[in-house]
């Protein structure tokens, strides 16, 4: 419904509608069951209460959800407004002072944690005064004000973890902006370095074999024959540069696998050889493979650690990625085709263990020697058709 959907200046707007949060509210409200088998219990005539507290309810409800879908500015008014609504209630339903417990409990998540004890305070002061005016066990005010004091203040720590790691996101995105405009203007750099002399020379050198193919037809195919050289030396520049880009980084990886992980609450271990140094040709396609995989556990394992083991044994390269999450992995499922398609390219296997509720662990094998033997008669087959042959003067 259009009432019960989130604003964006809202707390589950802000907070991108955490799951905890959503269950918290909902659970709740299974709290309001007492207000109809509490005086039914006590045999109260239904003419008395039963009418009221149907009433009260859904005004209650909605207020309670607004609470959390609602303009932020605006909690306190809520949260007044289910007091009112649950001393009405208490005067005709003995039960009715559950509505101000729920109150005093939803107040902490008010921007301020000052208003949520003088919400608190009020509140405990009201039931007070109604125990004594209509002669109802002082205890019960009691109740309010502790159960406001402390369901409120779990309220109040999860409010500041969760602000701490909207904080966190927001840092991480600033950081990977800067980065990609860092990397952007080294990009820039290197290709003006790499073709800002190598074109001017081109297009001087193609005016001079215009203006001599009429005269000296020998001198202007020298000069076009020149030409093509710098073109092709230009080329295996670009080719080189490229490749440079594209390459996998395992270790930011893996500091890009913490920092996600770490963020939503997920303990991150990584076990891997110092100065660990791989050929281009396997750590681009293996750093792929683990971003995929610590995707798949931030977005779906559900897990609380996680872990990632770099080794090596018998020239081969072994990896192994584990979380302690929901498993039912499937085989070709949540990208793990596209994993298993860059391990075979490299020679590999990738084996899958994840029994349901017992966690996930992928097993990476790729021979290490091999591959280096590859990329290396590929470096050689690409100087052989782009031979480095110093620029023209």
């Amino acid at each position: 419904m259009r009432w019960f959907a989130p604003r964006p200046d809202s707390l589950l707007g802000q907070l991108r509608s955490p799951l905890y949060m959503r269950w918290q509210a909902g659970l709740s409200l299974f709290a309001l069951v007492a207000l109809f088998q509490g005086p039914a219990s006590l045999h109260r005539p239904l003419e008395t209460w039963f009418g009221p507290t149907l009433l009260a309810v859904p005004v209650f409800v909605y207020l309670y959800s607004r609470v959390y879908v609602g303009p932020r500015r605006r909690v306190e008014w809520y949260v007044a407004g289910m007091a009112a609504t649950g001393l009405a209630l208490w005067a005709c339903n003995p039960f009715g002072f559950i509505l101000l417990i729920l109150a005093s409990i939803v107040s902490a998540l008010s921007p301020s944690w000052r208003r949520w004890l003088a919400s608190v305070a009020v509140m405990g002061a009201l039931a007070l005064a109604k125990a004594w005016v209509f002669g109802d066990p002082l205890s019960t005010a009691l109740w309010v004000a502790m159960s406001g004091l402390f369901g409120g203040f779990s309220n109040v720590a999860y409010m500041h973890s969760a602000r701490k790691d909207a904080e966190l996101r927001l840092s991480q995105t600033e950081v990977r902006r800067l980065a990609t405009l860092a990397e952007r203007e080294r990009i820039g750099r290197d290709l003006h370095d790499l073709l800002g002399h190598t074109l001017s020379l081109v297009a001087l050198k193609s005016e001079l074999a215009r203006r001599l193919a009429l005269d000296e037809p020998a001198r202007a195919q020298r000069e076009m024959a020149e030409v093509e050289r710098v073109a092709r030396h230009a080329l295996a520049e670009v080719r080189v540069a490229v490749t440079g880009m594209r390459r996998g980084d395992l270790g930011a990886e893996l500091t890009s696998a913490r920092l996600m992980l770490e963020a939503s609450g997920v303990a991150f271990e990584d076990h891997v050889p110092d100065g660990l140094e791989l050929p281009d040709a396997i750590e681009a396609p293996i750093a792929l493979v683990l971003r995929e995989a610590i995707t798949n556990i931030h977005r779906h394992a559900r897990a609380t650690r996680a872990s990632v083991t770099v080794a090596f044994e018998n020239e081969m390269l072994q990896m192994h990625i584990s979380d302690n999450g929901r498993g039912g992995l499937a085989a070709h499922g949540n990208g793990v085709s596209g994993m298993r398609e860059r391990v075979r390219a490299l020679g590999g296997t990738l084996a899958i263990d994840s029994p349901p509720r017992h966690g996930t662990t992928l097993s990476i094998r790729v021979p290490v020697k091999a591959q280096a033997g590859v990329a290396a008669e590929s470096r050689v087959t690409e100087a052989s058709l782009f031979p480095a042959t110093g620029s023209a003067a």
